[in-house]
Protein backbone atom coordinates (compact mmCIF):
# COMPACT_ATOMS: atom_id res chain seq x y z
CA UNK A 1 0.00 0.00 0.00
CA UNK A 2 1.52 2.87 -1.11
CA UNK A 3 2.15 6.21 2.00
CA UNK A 4 -0.96 8.27 0.52
CA UNK A 5 -3.32 5.26 0.37
CA UNK A 6 -2.25 4.44 4.48
CA UNK A 7 -2.52 7.77 5.12
CA UNK A 8 -6.17 8.40 3.53
CA UNK A 9 -7.22 4.79 5.28
CA UNK A 10 -5.85 6.11 8.48
CA UNK A 11 -7.46 9.82 8.50
CA UNK A 12 -10.57 7.94 7.45
CA UNK A 13 -10.85 5.32 10.44
CA UNK A 14 -9.32 8.04 12.77
CA UNK A 15 -12.34 10.20 12.10
CA UNK A 16 -15.00 7.21 11.67
CA UNK A 17 -14.00 6.02 14.83
CA UNK A 18 -12.98 8.92 16.98
CA UNK A 19 -16.65 9.34 17.81
CA UNK A 20 -19.13 10.18 21.05
CA UNK A 21 -20.40 6.74 19.65
CA UNK A 22 -17.07 4.72 20.66
CA UNK A 23 -17.41 6.05 24.42
CA UNK A 24 -20.22 3.64 25.26
CA UNK A 25 -18.90 0.32 24.84
CA UNK A 26 -15.08 1.29 25.44
CA UNK A 27 -13.39 1.19 29.08
CA UNK A 28 -12.98 5.27 28.54
CA UNK A 29 -16.80 5.71 29.42
CA UNK A 30 -15.89 4.41 32.84
CA UNK A 31 -13.98 8.34 33.29
CA UNK A 32 -17.08 9.63 31.23
CA UNK A 33 -19.09 9.46 33.81
CA UNK A 34 -17.53 12.36 36.09
CA UNK A 35 -16.66 16.05 35.55
CA UNK A 36 -13.92 16.91 38.23
CA UNK A 37 -10.61 16.28 37.14
CA UNK A 38 -9.68 14.06 39.74
CA UNK A 39 -12.66 11.88 39.67
CA UNK A 40 -11.80 11.46 35.89
CA UNK A 41 -8.19 10.47 36.89
CA UNK A 42 -8.75 8.24 39.51
CA UNK A 43 -11.42 6.03 37.55
CA UNK A 44 -9.36 6.19 34.29
CA UNK A 45 -6.21 4.83 35.92
CA UNK A 46 -8.27 2.42 37.47
CA UNK A 47 -10.25 1.34 34.24
CA UNK A 48 -6.91 1.33 32.49
CA UNK A 49 -5.29 -1.15 34.51
CA UNK A 50 -8.56 -3.18 34.65
CA UNK A 51 -8.54 -3.72 30.78
CA UNK A 52 -7.88 -6.63 30.47
CA UNK A 53 -10.26 -9.18 28.58
CA UNK A 54 -13.14 -8.26 26.98
CA UNK A 55 -14.23 -4.86 27.02
CA UNK A 56 -17.91 -5.36 28.53
CA UNK A 57 -16.80 -7.58 30.86
CA UNK A 58 -14.00 -4.89 32.00
CA UNK A 59 -16.38 -1.90 31.84
CA UNK A 60 -18.65 -4.39 34.64
CA UNK A 61 -15.73 -4.91 36.82
CA UNK A 62 -14.76 -0.88 37.05
CA UNK A 63 -18.56 0.46 37.54
CA UNK A 64 -18.14 -2.62 40.56
CA UNK A 65 -15.33 -1.01 41.37
CA UNK A 66 -16.64 2.45 41.36
CA UNK A 67 -19.82 1.42 43.44
CA UNK A 68 -17.47 0.46 46.13
CA UNK A 69 -15.90 3.66 45.95
CA UNK A 70 -19.40 5.15 46.05
CA UNK A 71 -19.47 6.57 42.98
CA UNK A 72 -16.86 9.55 44.02
CA UNK A 73 -13.61 7.96 43.50
CA UNK A 74 -11.54 11.31 44.78
CA UNK A 75 -13.31 11.91 47.83
CA UNK A 76 -12.94 7.88 49.02
CA UNK A 77 -9.60 8.45 48.12
CA UNK A 78 -8.87 11.57 49.71
CA UNK A 79 -11.04 11.08 53.01
CA UNK A 80 -11.62 7.26 53.51
CA UNK A 81 -11.19 6.39 57.04
CA UNK A 82 -9.46 2.87 57.81
CA UNK A 83 -13.24 1.36 58.37
CA UNK A 84 -14.31 2.14 54.96
CA UNK A 85 -11.56 0.17 53.10
CA UNK A 86 -13.62 -3.21 54.10
CA UNK A 87 -16.11 -2.26 51.22
CA UNK A 88 -12.82 -2.67 48.90
CA UNK A 89 -11.82 -6.36 50.55
CA UNK A 90 -12.91 -8.74 47.75
CA UNK A 91 -12.52 -6.99 44.86
CA UNK A 92 -11.33 -9.44 41.96
CA UNK A 93 -10.24 -8.81 38.11
CA UNK A 94 -8.39 -11.47 36.48
CA UNK A 95 -5.09 -11.38 38.63
CA UNK A 96 -5.95 -7.69 40.22
CA UNK A 97 -7.26 -8.68 43.72
CA UNK A 98 -8.11 -6.69 46.88
CA UNK A 99 -4.12 -6.51 47.66
CA UNK A 100 -3.13 -4.43 44.97
CA UNK A 101 -6.06 -2.14 45.17
CA UNK A 102 -5.65 -1.25 48.82
CA UNK A 103 -2.21 -0.71 47.87
CA UNK A 104 -3.04 1.63 45.30
CA UNK A 105 -5.98 3.31 47.31
CA UNK A 106 -2.69 3.77 49.78
CA UNK A 107 -0.70 5.47 47.25
CA UNK A 108 -3.30 7.55 45.67
CA UNK A 109 -4.58 9.27 49.27
CA UNK A 110 -0.73 9.67 50.00
CA UNK A 111 -0.20 11.30 46.48
CA UNK A 112 -3.50 13.30 47.00
CA UNK A 113 -2.52 15.15 50.41
CA UNK A 114 0.54 16.48 48.58
CA UNK A 115 -0.33 17.27 44.90
CA UNK A 116 -3.72 17.99 43.05
CA UNK A 117 -3.42 16.41 39.93
CA UNK A 118 -1.82 13.09 38.94
CA UNK A 119 0.06 14.39 35.90
CA UNK A 120 2.92 15.24 38.33
CA UNK A 121 3.33 11.65 39.17
CA UNK A 122 4.61 11.13 35.36
CA UNK A 123 6.01 14.68 34.93
CA UNK A 124 7.59 15.33 38.27
CA UNK A 125 7.32 18.05 40.51
CA UNK A 126 7.26 21.42 39.82
CA UNK A 127 11.16 21.75 40.11
CA UNK A 128 11.56 18.88 37.88
CA UNK A 129 10.20 18.01 34.09
CA UNK A 130 10.82 14.91 33.02
CA UNK A 131 10.53 15.44 28.92
CA UNK A 132 11.22 11.79 27.63
CA UNK A 133 8.25 9.41 27.88
CA UNK A 134 9.86 6.29 28.36
CA UNK A 135 11.56 8.29 31.65
CA UNK A 136 7.75 9.61 32.50
CA UNK A 137 6.72 5.93 32.55
CA UNK A 138 9.58 4.73 34.64
CA UNK A 139 9.36 7.39 37.04
CA UNK A 140 5.73 6.58 37.45
CA UNK A 141 6.30 2.98 38.28
CA UNK A 142 9.20 4.04 40.58
CA UNK A 143 6.89 6.39 42.30
CA UNK A 144 3.85 4.43 43.17
CA UNK A 145 6.16 1.18 44.33
CA UNK A 146 8.15 3.80 46.49
CA UNK A 147 6.33 3.12 49.31
CA UNK A 148 7.89 0.75 51.96
CA UNK A 149 4.15 -0.91 52.00
CA UNK A 150 4.40 -1.28 48.31
CA UNK A 151 3.40 -5.51 47.91
CA UNK A 152 5.92 -6.97 45.26
CA UNK A 153 2.82 -8.61 43.60
CA UNK A 154 1.39 -5.27 42.40
CA UNK A 155 4.08 -4.53 40.21
CA UNK A 156 2.75 -6.41 37.40
CA UNK A 157 -0.17 -4.67 37.04
CA UNK A 158 1.63 -1.04 36.65
CA UNK A 159 4.15 -1.80 33.22
CA UNK A 160 7.57 0.53 33.13
CA UNK A 161 9.52 0.28 29.86
CA UNK A 162 12.32 -0.65 32.35
CA UNK A 163 11.09 -4.03 32.26
CA UNK A 164 10.80 -3.85 27.96
CA UNK A 165 7.01 -4.01 28.57
CA UNK A 166 5.09 -2.37 25.38
CA UNK A 167 3.07 -0.22 28.26
CA UNK A 168 -0.18 -0.90 26.62
CA UNK A 169 -2.80 0.41 29.16
CA UNK A 170 -0.57 2.54 30.87
CA UNK A 171 -0.08 4.10 26.95
CA UNK A 172 -3.54 3.98 26.89
CA UNK A 173 -4.44 6.19 30.15
CA UNK A 174 -2.25 8.99 29.09
CA UNK A 175 -4.04 9.43 25.61
CA UNK A 176 -7.14 9.82 27.29
CA UNK A 177 -5.94 12.38 29.60
CA UNK A 178 -3.52 14.01 27.45
CA UNK A 179 -5.15 14.07 23.89
CA UNK A 180 -7.19 17.36 23.16
CA UNK A 181 -9.42 17.55 20.01
CA UNK A 182 -12.91 18.97 19.21
CA UNK A 183 -14.36 15.14 18.94
CA UNK A 184 -15.30 14.50 22.74
CA UNK A 185 -13.92 11.01 23.43
CA UNK A 186 -9.95 12.13 24.87
CA UNK A 187 -10.39 14.19 27.62
CA UNK A 188 -7.21 16.11 27.35
CA UNK A 189 -7.44 17.34 30.98
CA UNK A 190 -3.13 17.57 31.03
CA UNK A 191 -0.88 19.89 29.92
CA UNK A 192 2.67 19.55 30.65
CA UNK A 193 3.07 16.28 28.05
CA UNK A 194 1.87 17.04 24.98
CA UNK A 195 0.09 14.99 22.26
CA UNK A 196 3.04 14.39 20.33
CA UNK A 197 5.00 13.06 23.65
CA UNK A 198 2.63 10.18 23.76
CA UNK A 199 3.23 6.70 22.55
CA UNK A 200 1.03 4.71 20.91
CA UNK A 201 -1.29 1.92 23.22
CA UNK A 202 -0.45 -1.74 20.99
CA UNK A 203 -2.71 -4.37 22.01
CA UNK A 204 -4.05 -6.83 19.94
CA UNK A 205 -6.04 -5.22 17.75
CA UNK A 206 -3.70 -2.46 17.09
CA UNK A 207 -0.55 -5.09 16.61
CA UNK A 208 -2.36 -7.12 14.77
CA UNK A 209 -2.97 -4.10 12.15
CA UNK A 210 -0.37 -2.02 12.39
CA UNK A 211 1.87 -5.65 11.21
CA UNK A 212 -0.45 -6.31 8.27
CA UNK A 213 -0.17 -2.14 6.91
CA UNK A 214 3.85 -2.59 7.27
CA UNK A 215 3.87 -0.09 10.21
CA UNK A 216 5.95 -2.62 12.51
CA UNK A 217 8.21 -4.43 11.69
CA UNK A 218 10.25 -5.73 14.79
CA UNK A 219 8.85 -9.72 15.73
CA UNK A 220 8.07 -9.37 19.43
CA UNK A 221 5.65 -6.85 20.83
CA UNK A 222 7.62 -4.57 23.74
CA UNK A 223 8.56 -0.94 24.65
CA UNK A 224 10.53 -0.78 21.15
CA UNK A 225 7.68 -2.01 19.27
CA UNK A 226 5.40 0.51 20.38
CA UNK A 227 8.21 3.15 19.36
CA UNK A 228 8.69 2.07 16.48
CA UNK A 229 5.25 2.42 15.70
CA UNK A 230 4.70 5.61 17.09
CA UNK A 231 7.51 6.57 14.75
CA UNK A 232 5.65 5.40 11.74
CA UNK A 233 2.44 7.17 12.66
CA UNK A 234 4.38 10.56 12.88
CA UNK A 235 5.37 10.31 9.17
CA UNK A 236 1.07 10.96 8.57
CA UNK A 237 0.78 13.39 11.98
CA UNK A 238 3.95 14.69 13.60
CA UNK A 239 1.93 16.53 16.05
CA UNK A 240 -0.57 14.02 17.68
CA UNK A 241 0.34 10.63 15.83
CA UNK A 242 -1.48 8.37 18.59
CA UNK A 243 -4.67 9.70 17.22
CA UNK A 244 -4.24 7.16 14.93
CA UNK A 245 -5.02 4.50 17.74
CA UNK A 246 -8.46 5.11 17.04
CA UNK A 247 -7.98 3.71 13.48
CA UNK A 248 -6.04 1.04 13.59
CA UNK A 249 -8.04 -0.48 16.94
CA UNK A 250 -11.13 -0.05 15.19
CA UNK A 251 -9.81 -1.50 12.22
CA UNK A 252 -9.02 -4.60 14.42
CA UNK A 253 -12.49 -4.63 15.99
CA UNK A 254 -14.41 -4.47 12.59
CA UNK A 255 -11.77 -7.51 11.09
CA UNK A 256 -12.82 -9.45 14.16
CA UNK A 257 -16.27 -9.17 14.54
CA UNK A 258 -17.04 -8.43 10.66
Amino acid sequence: MQSSELYTLLEQNYQKFNQPAFIIDDPISIPHRFTQKQDIEISGLFAAILAWGQRKTIIAKCTELLQRFDNAPYDFIKNHQDTDLKALVGFKHRTFNDTDLLYLVYFLHQFYQQHDSLELAFVGPDKIKILNQKDRLEYFHNLVFALPEAPNRTRKHISTPARKSACKRINMYLRWMVRQDNHGVDFGLWQFMQPADLICPCDVHVDRVARRLGLIIRPQTDWQTAVELTLKLQEFDPQDPVKYDFALFGLGLEERYG
